[in-house]
């Protein structure tokens, strides 16, 4: 047979095959069976150099046509099973309504956190995180807390009581600040460390509305070699002013705080103040670490130094929000949430 009468049959079936085939690979698979290098079409179209000088011209054309035919097919095909591939492999009822956008909105605290986080990522500061169950060791110990300081009595301590007994064990409890995570942070990595630590802390205070057993604290780290309260006395204000307003004033007042040396106390003054009767509110602690802190680490006291803070978020949300009863933020009242 010669190559003119072989070329309509071999069309014929390569375009049978491609409108067969069941999937992309399938069809990719027929492709080389024709087209690839050592395909059917292809051995047909090396025979064309043996045929004679006369000949050639009108076979080349006829094959030339024949693969521009074939090739076409073959993208037409491959469109019309990437289009299948794409649709849904179960039935749509297009009957059903449509996607609701989502209801509802963030808490109140979670939004003020997210902009302390927000102030102090500005300012080079990772965020840590650790356990809300701890031992006396990370909660006190290491902090230069003494055994017979108030913090640990049972009074205002959640201690936690063994199953079978009703005496509490003495190296477990519901952390009272953040400082814990501090600790464990400065313990598994060397200086410089850079961190703030938010999170959900317990003591044993509801006296007034301003206070609940329960509330969210975050506390800033920062050790390197040098740092000193100027550094401390710029990054609160940077915070503040970036949380509570431009016109923060910030002034400090000395304090004692076992775990740092020297401590104060931290006031501020703005409109916020103003609108609420008084010059000055007090709003965080603070301090250098203490030597005994970075001993207690491994961290050599003649090399580091370092600043730590924390304060309460309740309170920050309580004089943003011109608020005077933390319990307002724990009732899920919806006509209470709405209005954040």
């Amino acid at each position: 047979m010669s190559l003119l009468a072989e070329l309509e049959p071999l069309k014929q079936s390569a375009l049978a095959e491609f409108a067969a085939a069941a999937d992309l690979p399938a069809l990719e698979h027929i492709k080389g069976a024709y087209l690839g290098a050592t395909g059917k079409f292809t051995g047909l179209m090396k025979q064309l150099g043996s045929l004679p000088k006369e000949e050639k011209p009108t076979a080349g054309k006829a094959i030339n046509a024949v693969k521009v035919e074939l090739e076409t097919a073959l993208a037409a095909r491959r469109e019309e099973l990437e289009l299948k591939a794409a649709l849904p492999k179960e039935p749509t009822d297009w009957s059903l309504s449509g996607r609701r956008r989502a209801v509802g909105r963030l808490h109140p605290l979670t939004q003020v956190t997210d902009d302390i986080v927000k102030a102090f990522r500005k300012v080079g500061f990772a965020v840590a995180d650790g356990p809300e169950i701890e031992d006396e060791y990370h909660c006190f110990d290491a902090l230069n807390t003494p055994a017979d300081h108030p913090a640990r009595d049972a009074q205002d301590t959640f201690y936690l009581a063994q199953p079978d007994s009703q005496s509490p064990i003495a190296n477990r409890l519901l952390r009272t600040h953040t400082s814990s995570v501090q600790i464990r942070v400065m313990k598994s990595q060397p200086p410089p460390v850079r961190i703030i630590v938010p999170g959900r802390v317990y003591r044993r205070d509801n006296a007034d509305a301003t206070h609940n057993p329960t509330f969210q604290q975050i506390e800033g780290l920062y050790v390197d070699k040098g740092v000193t309260v100027g550094d401390l006395k710029g990054t609160v204000e940077f915070v503040f002013k970036e949380l509570l307003g431009d016109d923060v004033k910030i002034r400090f007042r000395p304090h004692y705080f076992s775990y740092t040396e020297p401590s104060y106390e931290i006031d501020f003054a703005s409109a916020l103040t103003r609108k609420m009767g008084k010059d000055w509110l007090e709003i965080a602690g603070c301090g250098m670490v203490h030597p005994q802190v970075f001993e207690n680490v491994g961290y050599d006291p003649e090399i580091w130094t370092g600043w730590a803070f924390g304060f309460g978020i309740e309170r920050i949300a309580m004089i943003r929000y011109c608020m005077n009863d933390i319990r307002l933020f724990y009732e899920n009242d919806v006509r209470f949430l709405k209005q954040f």
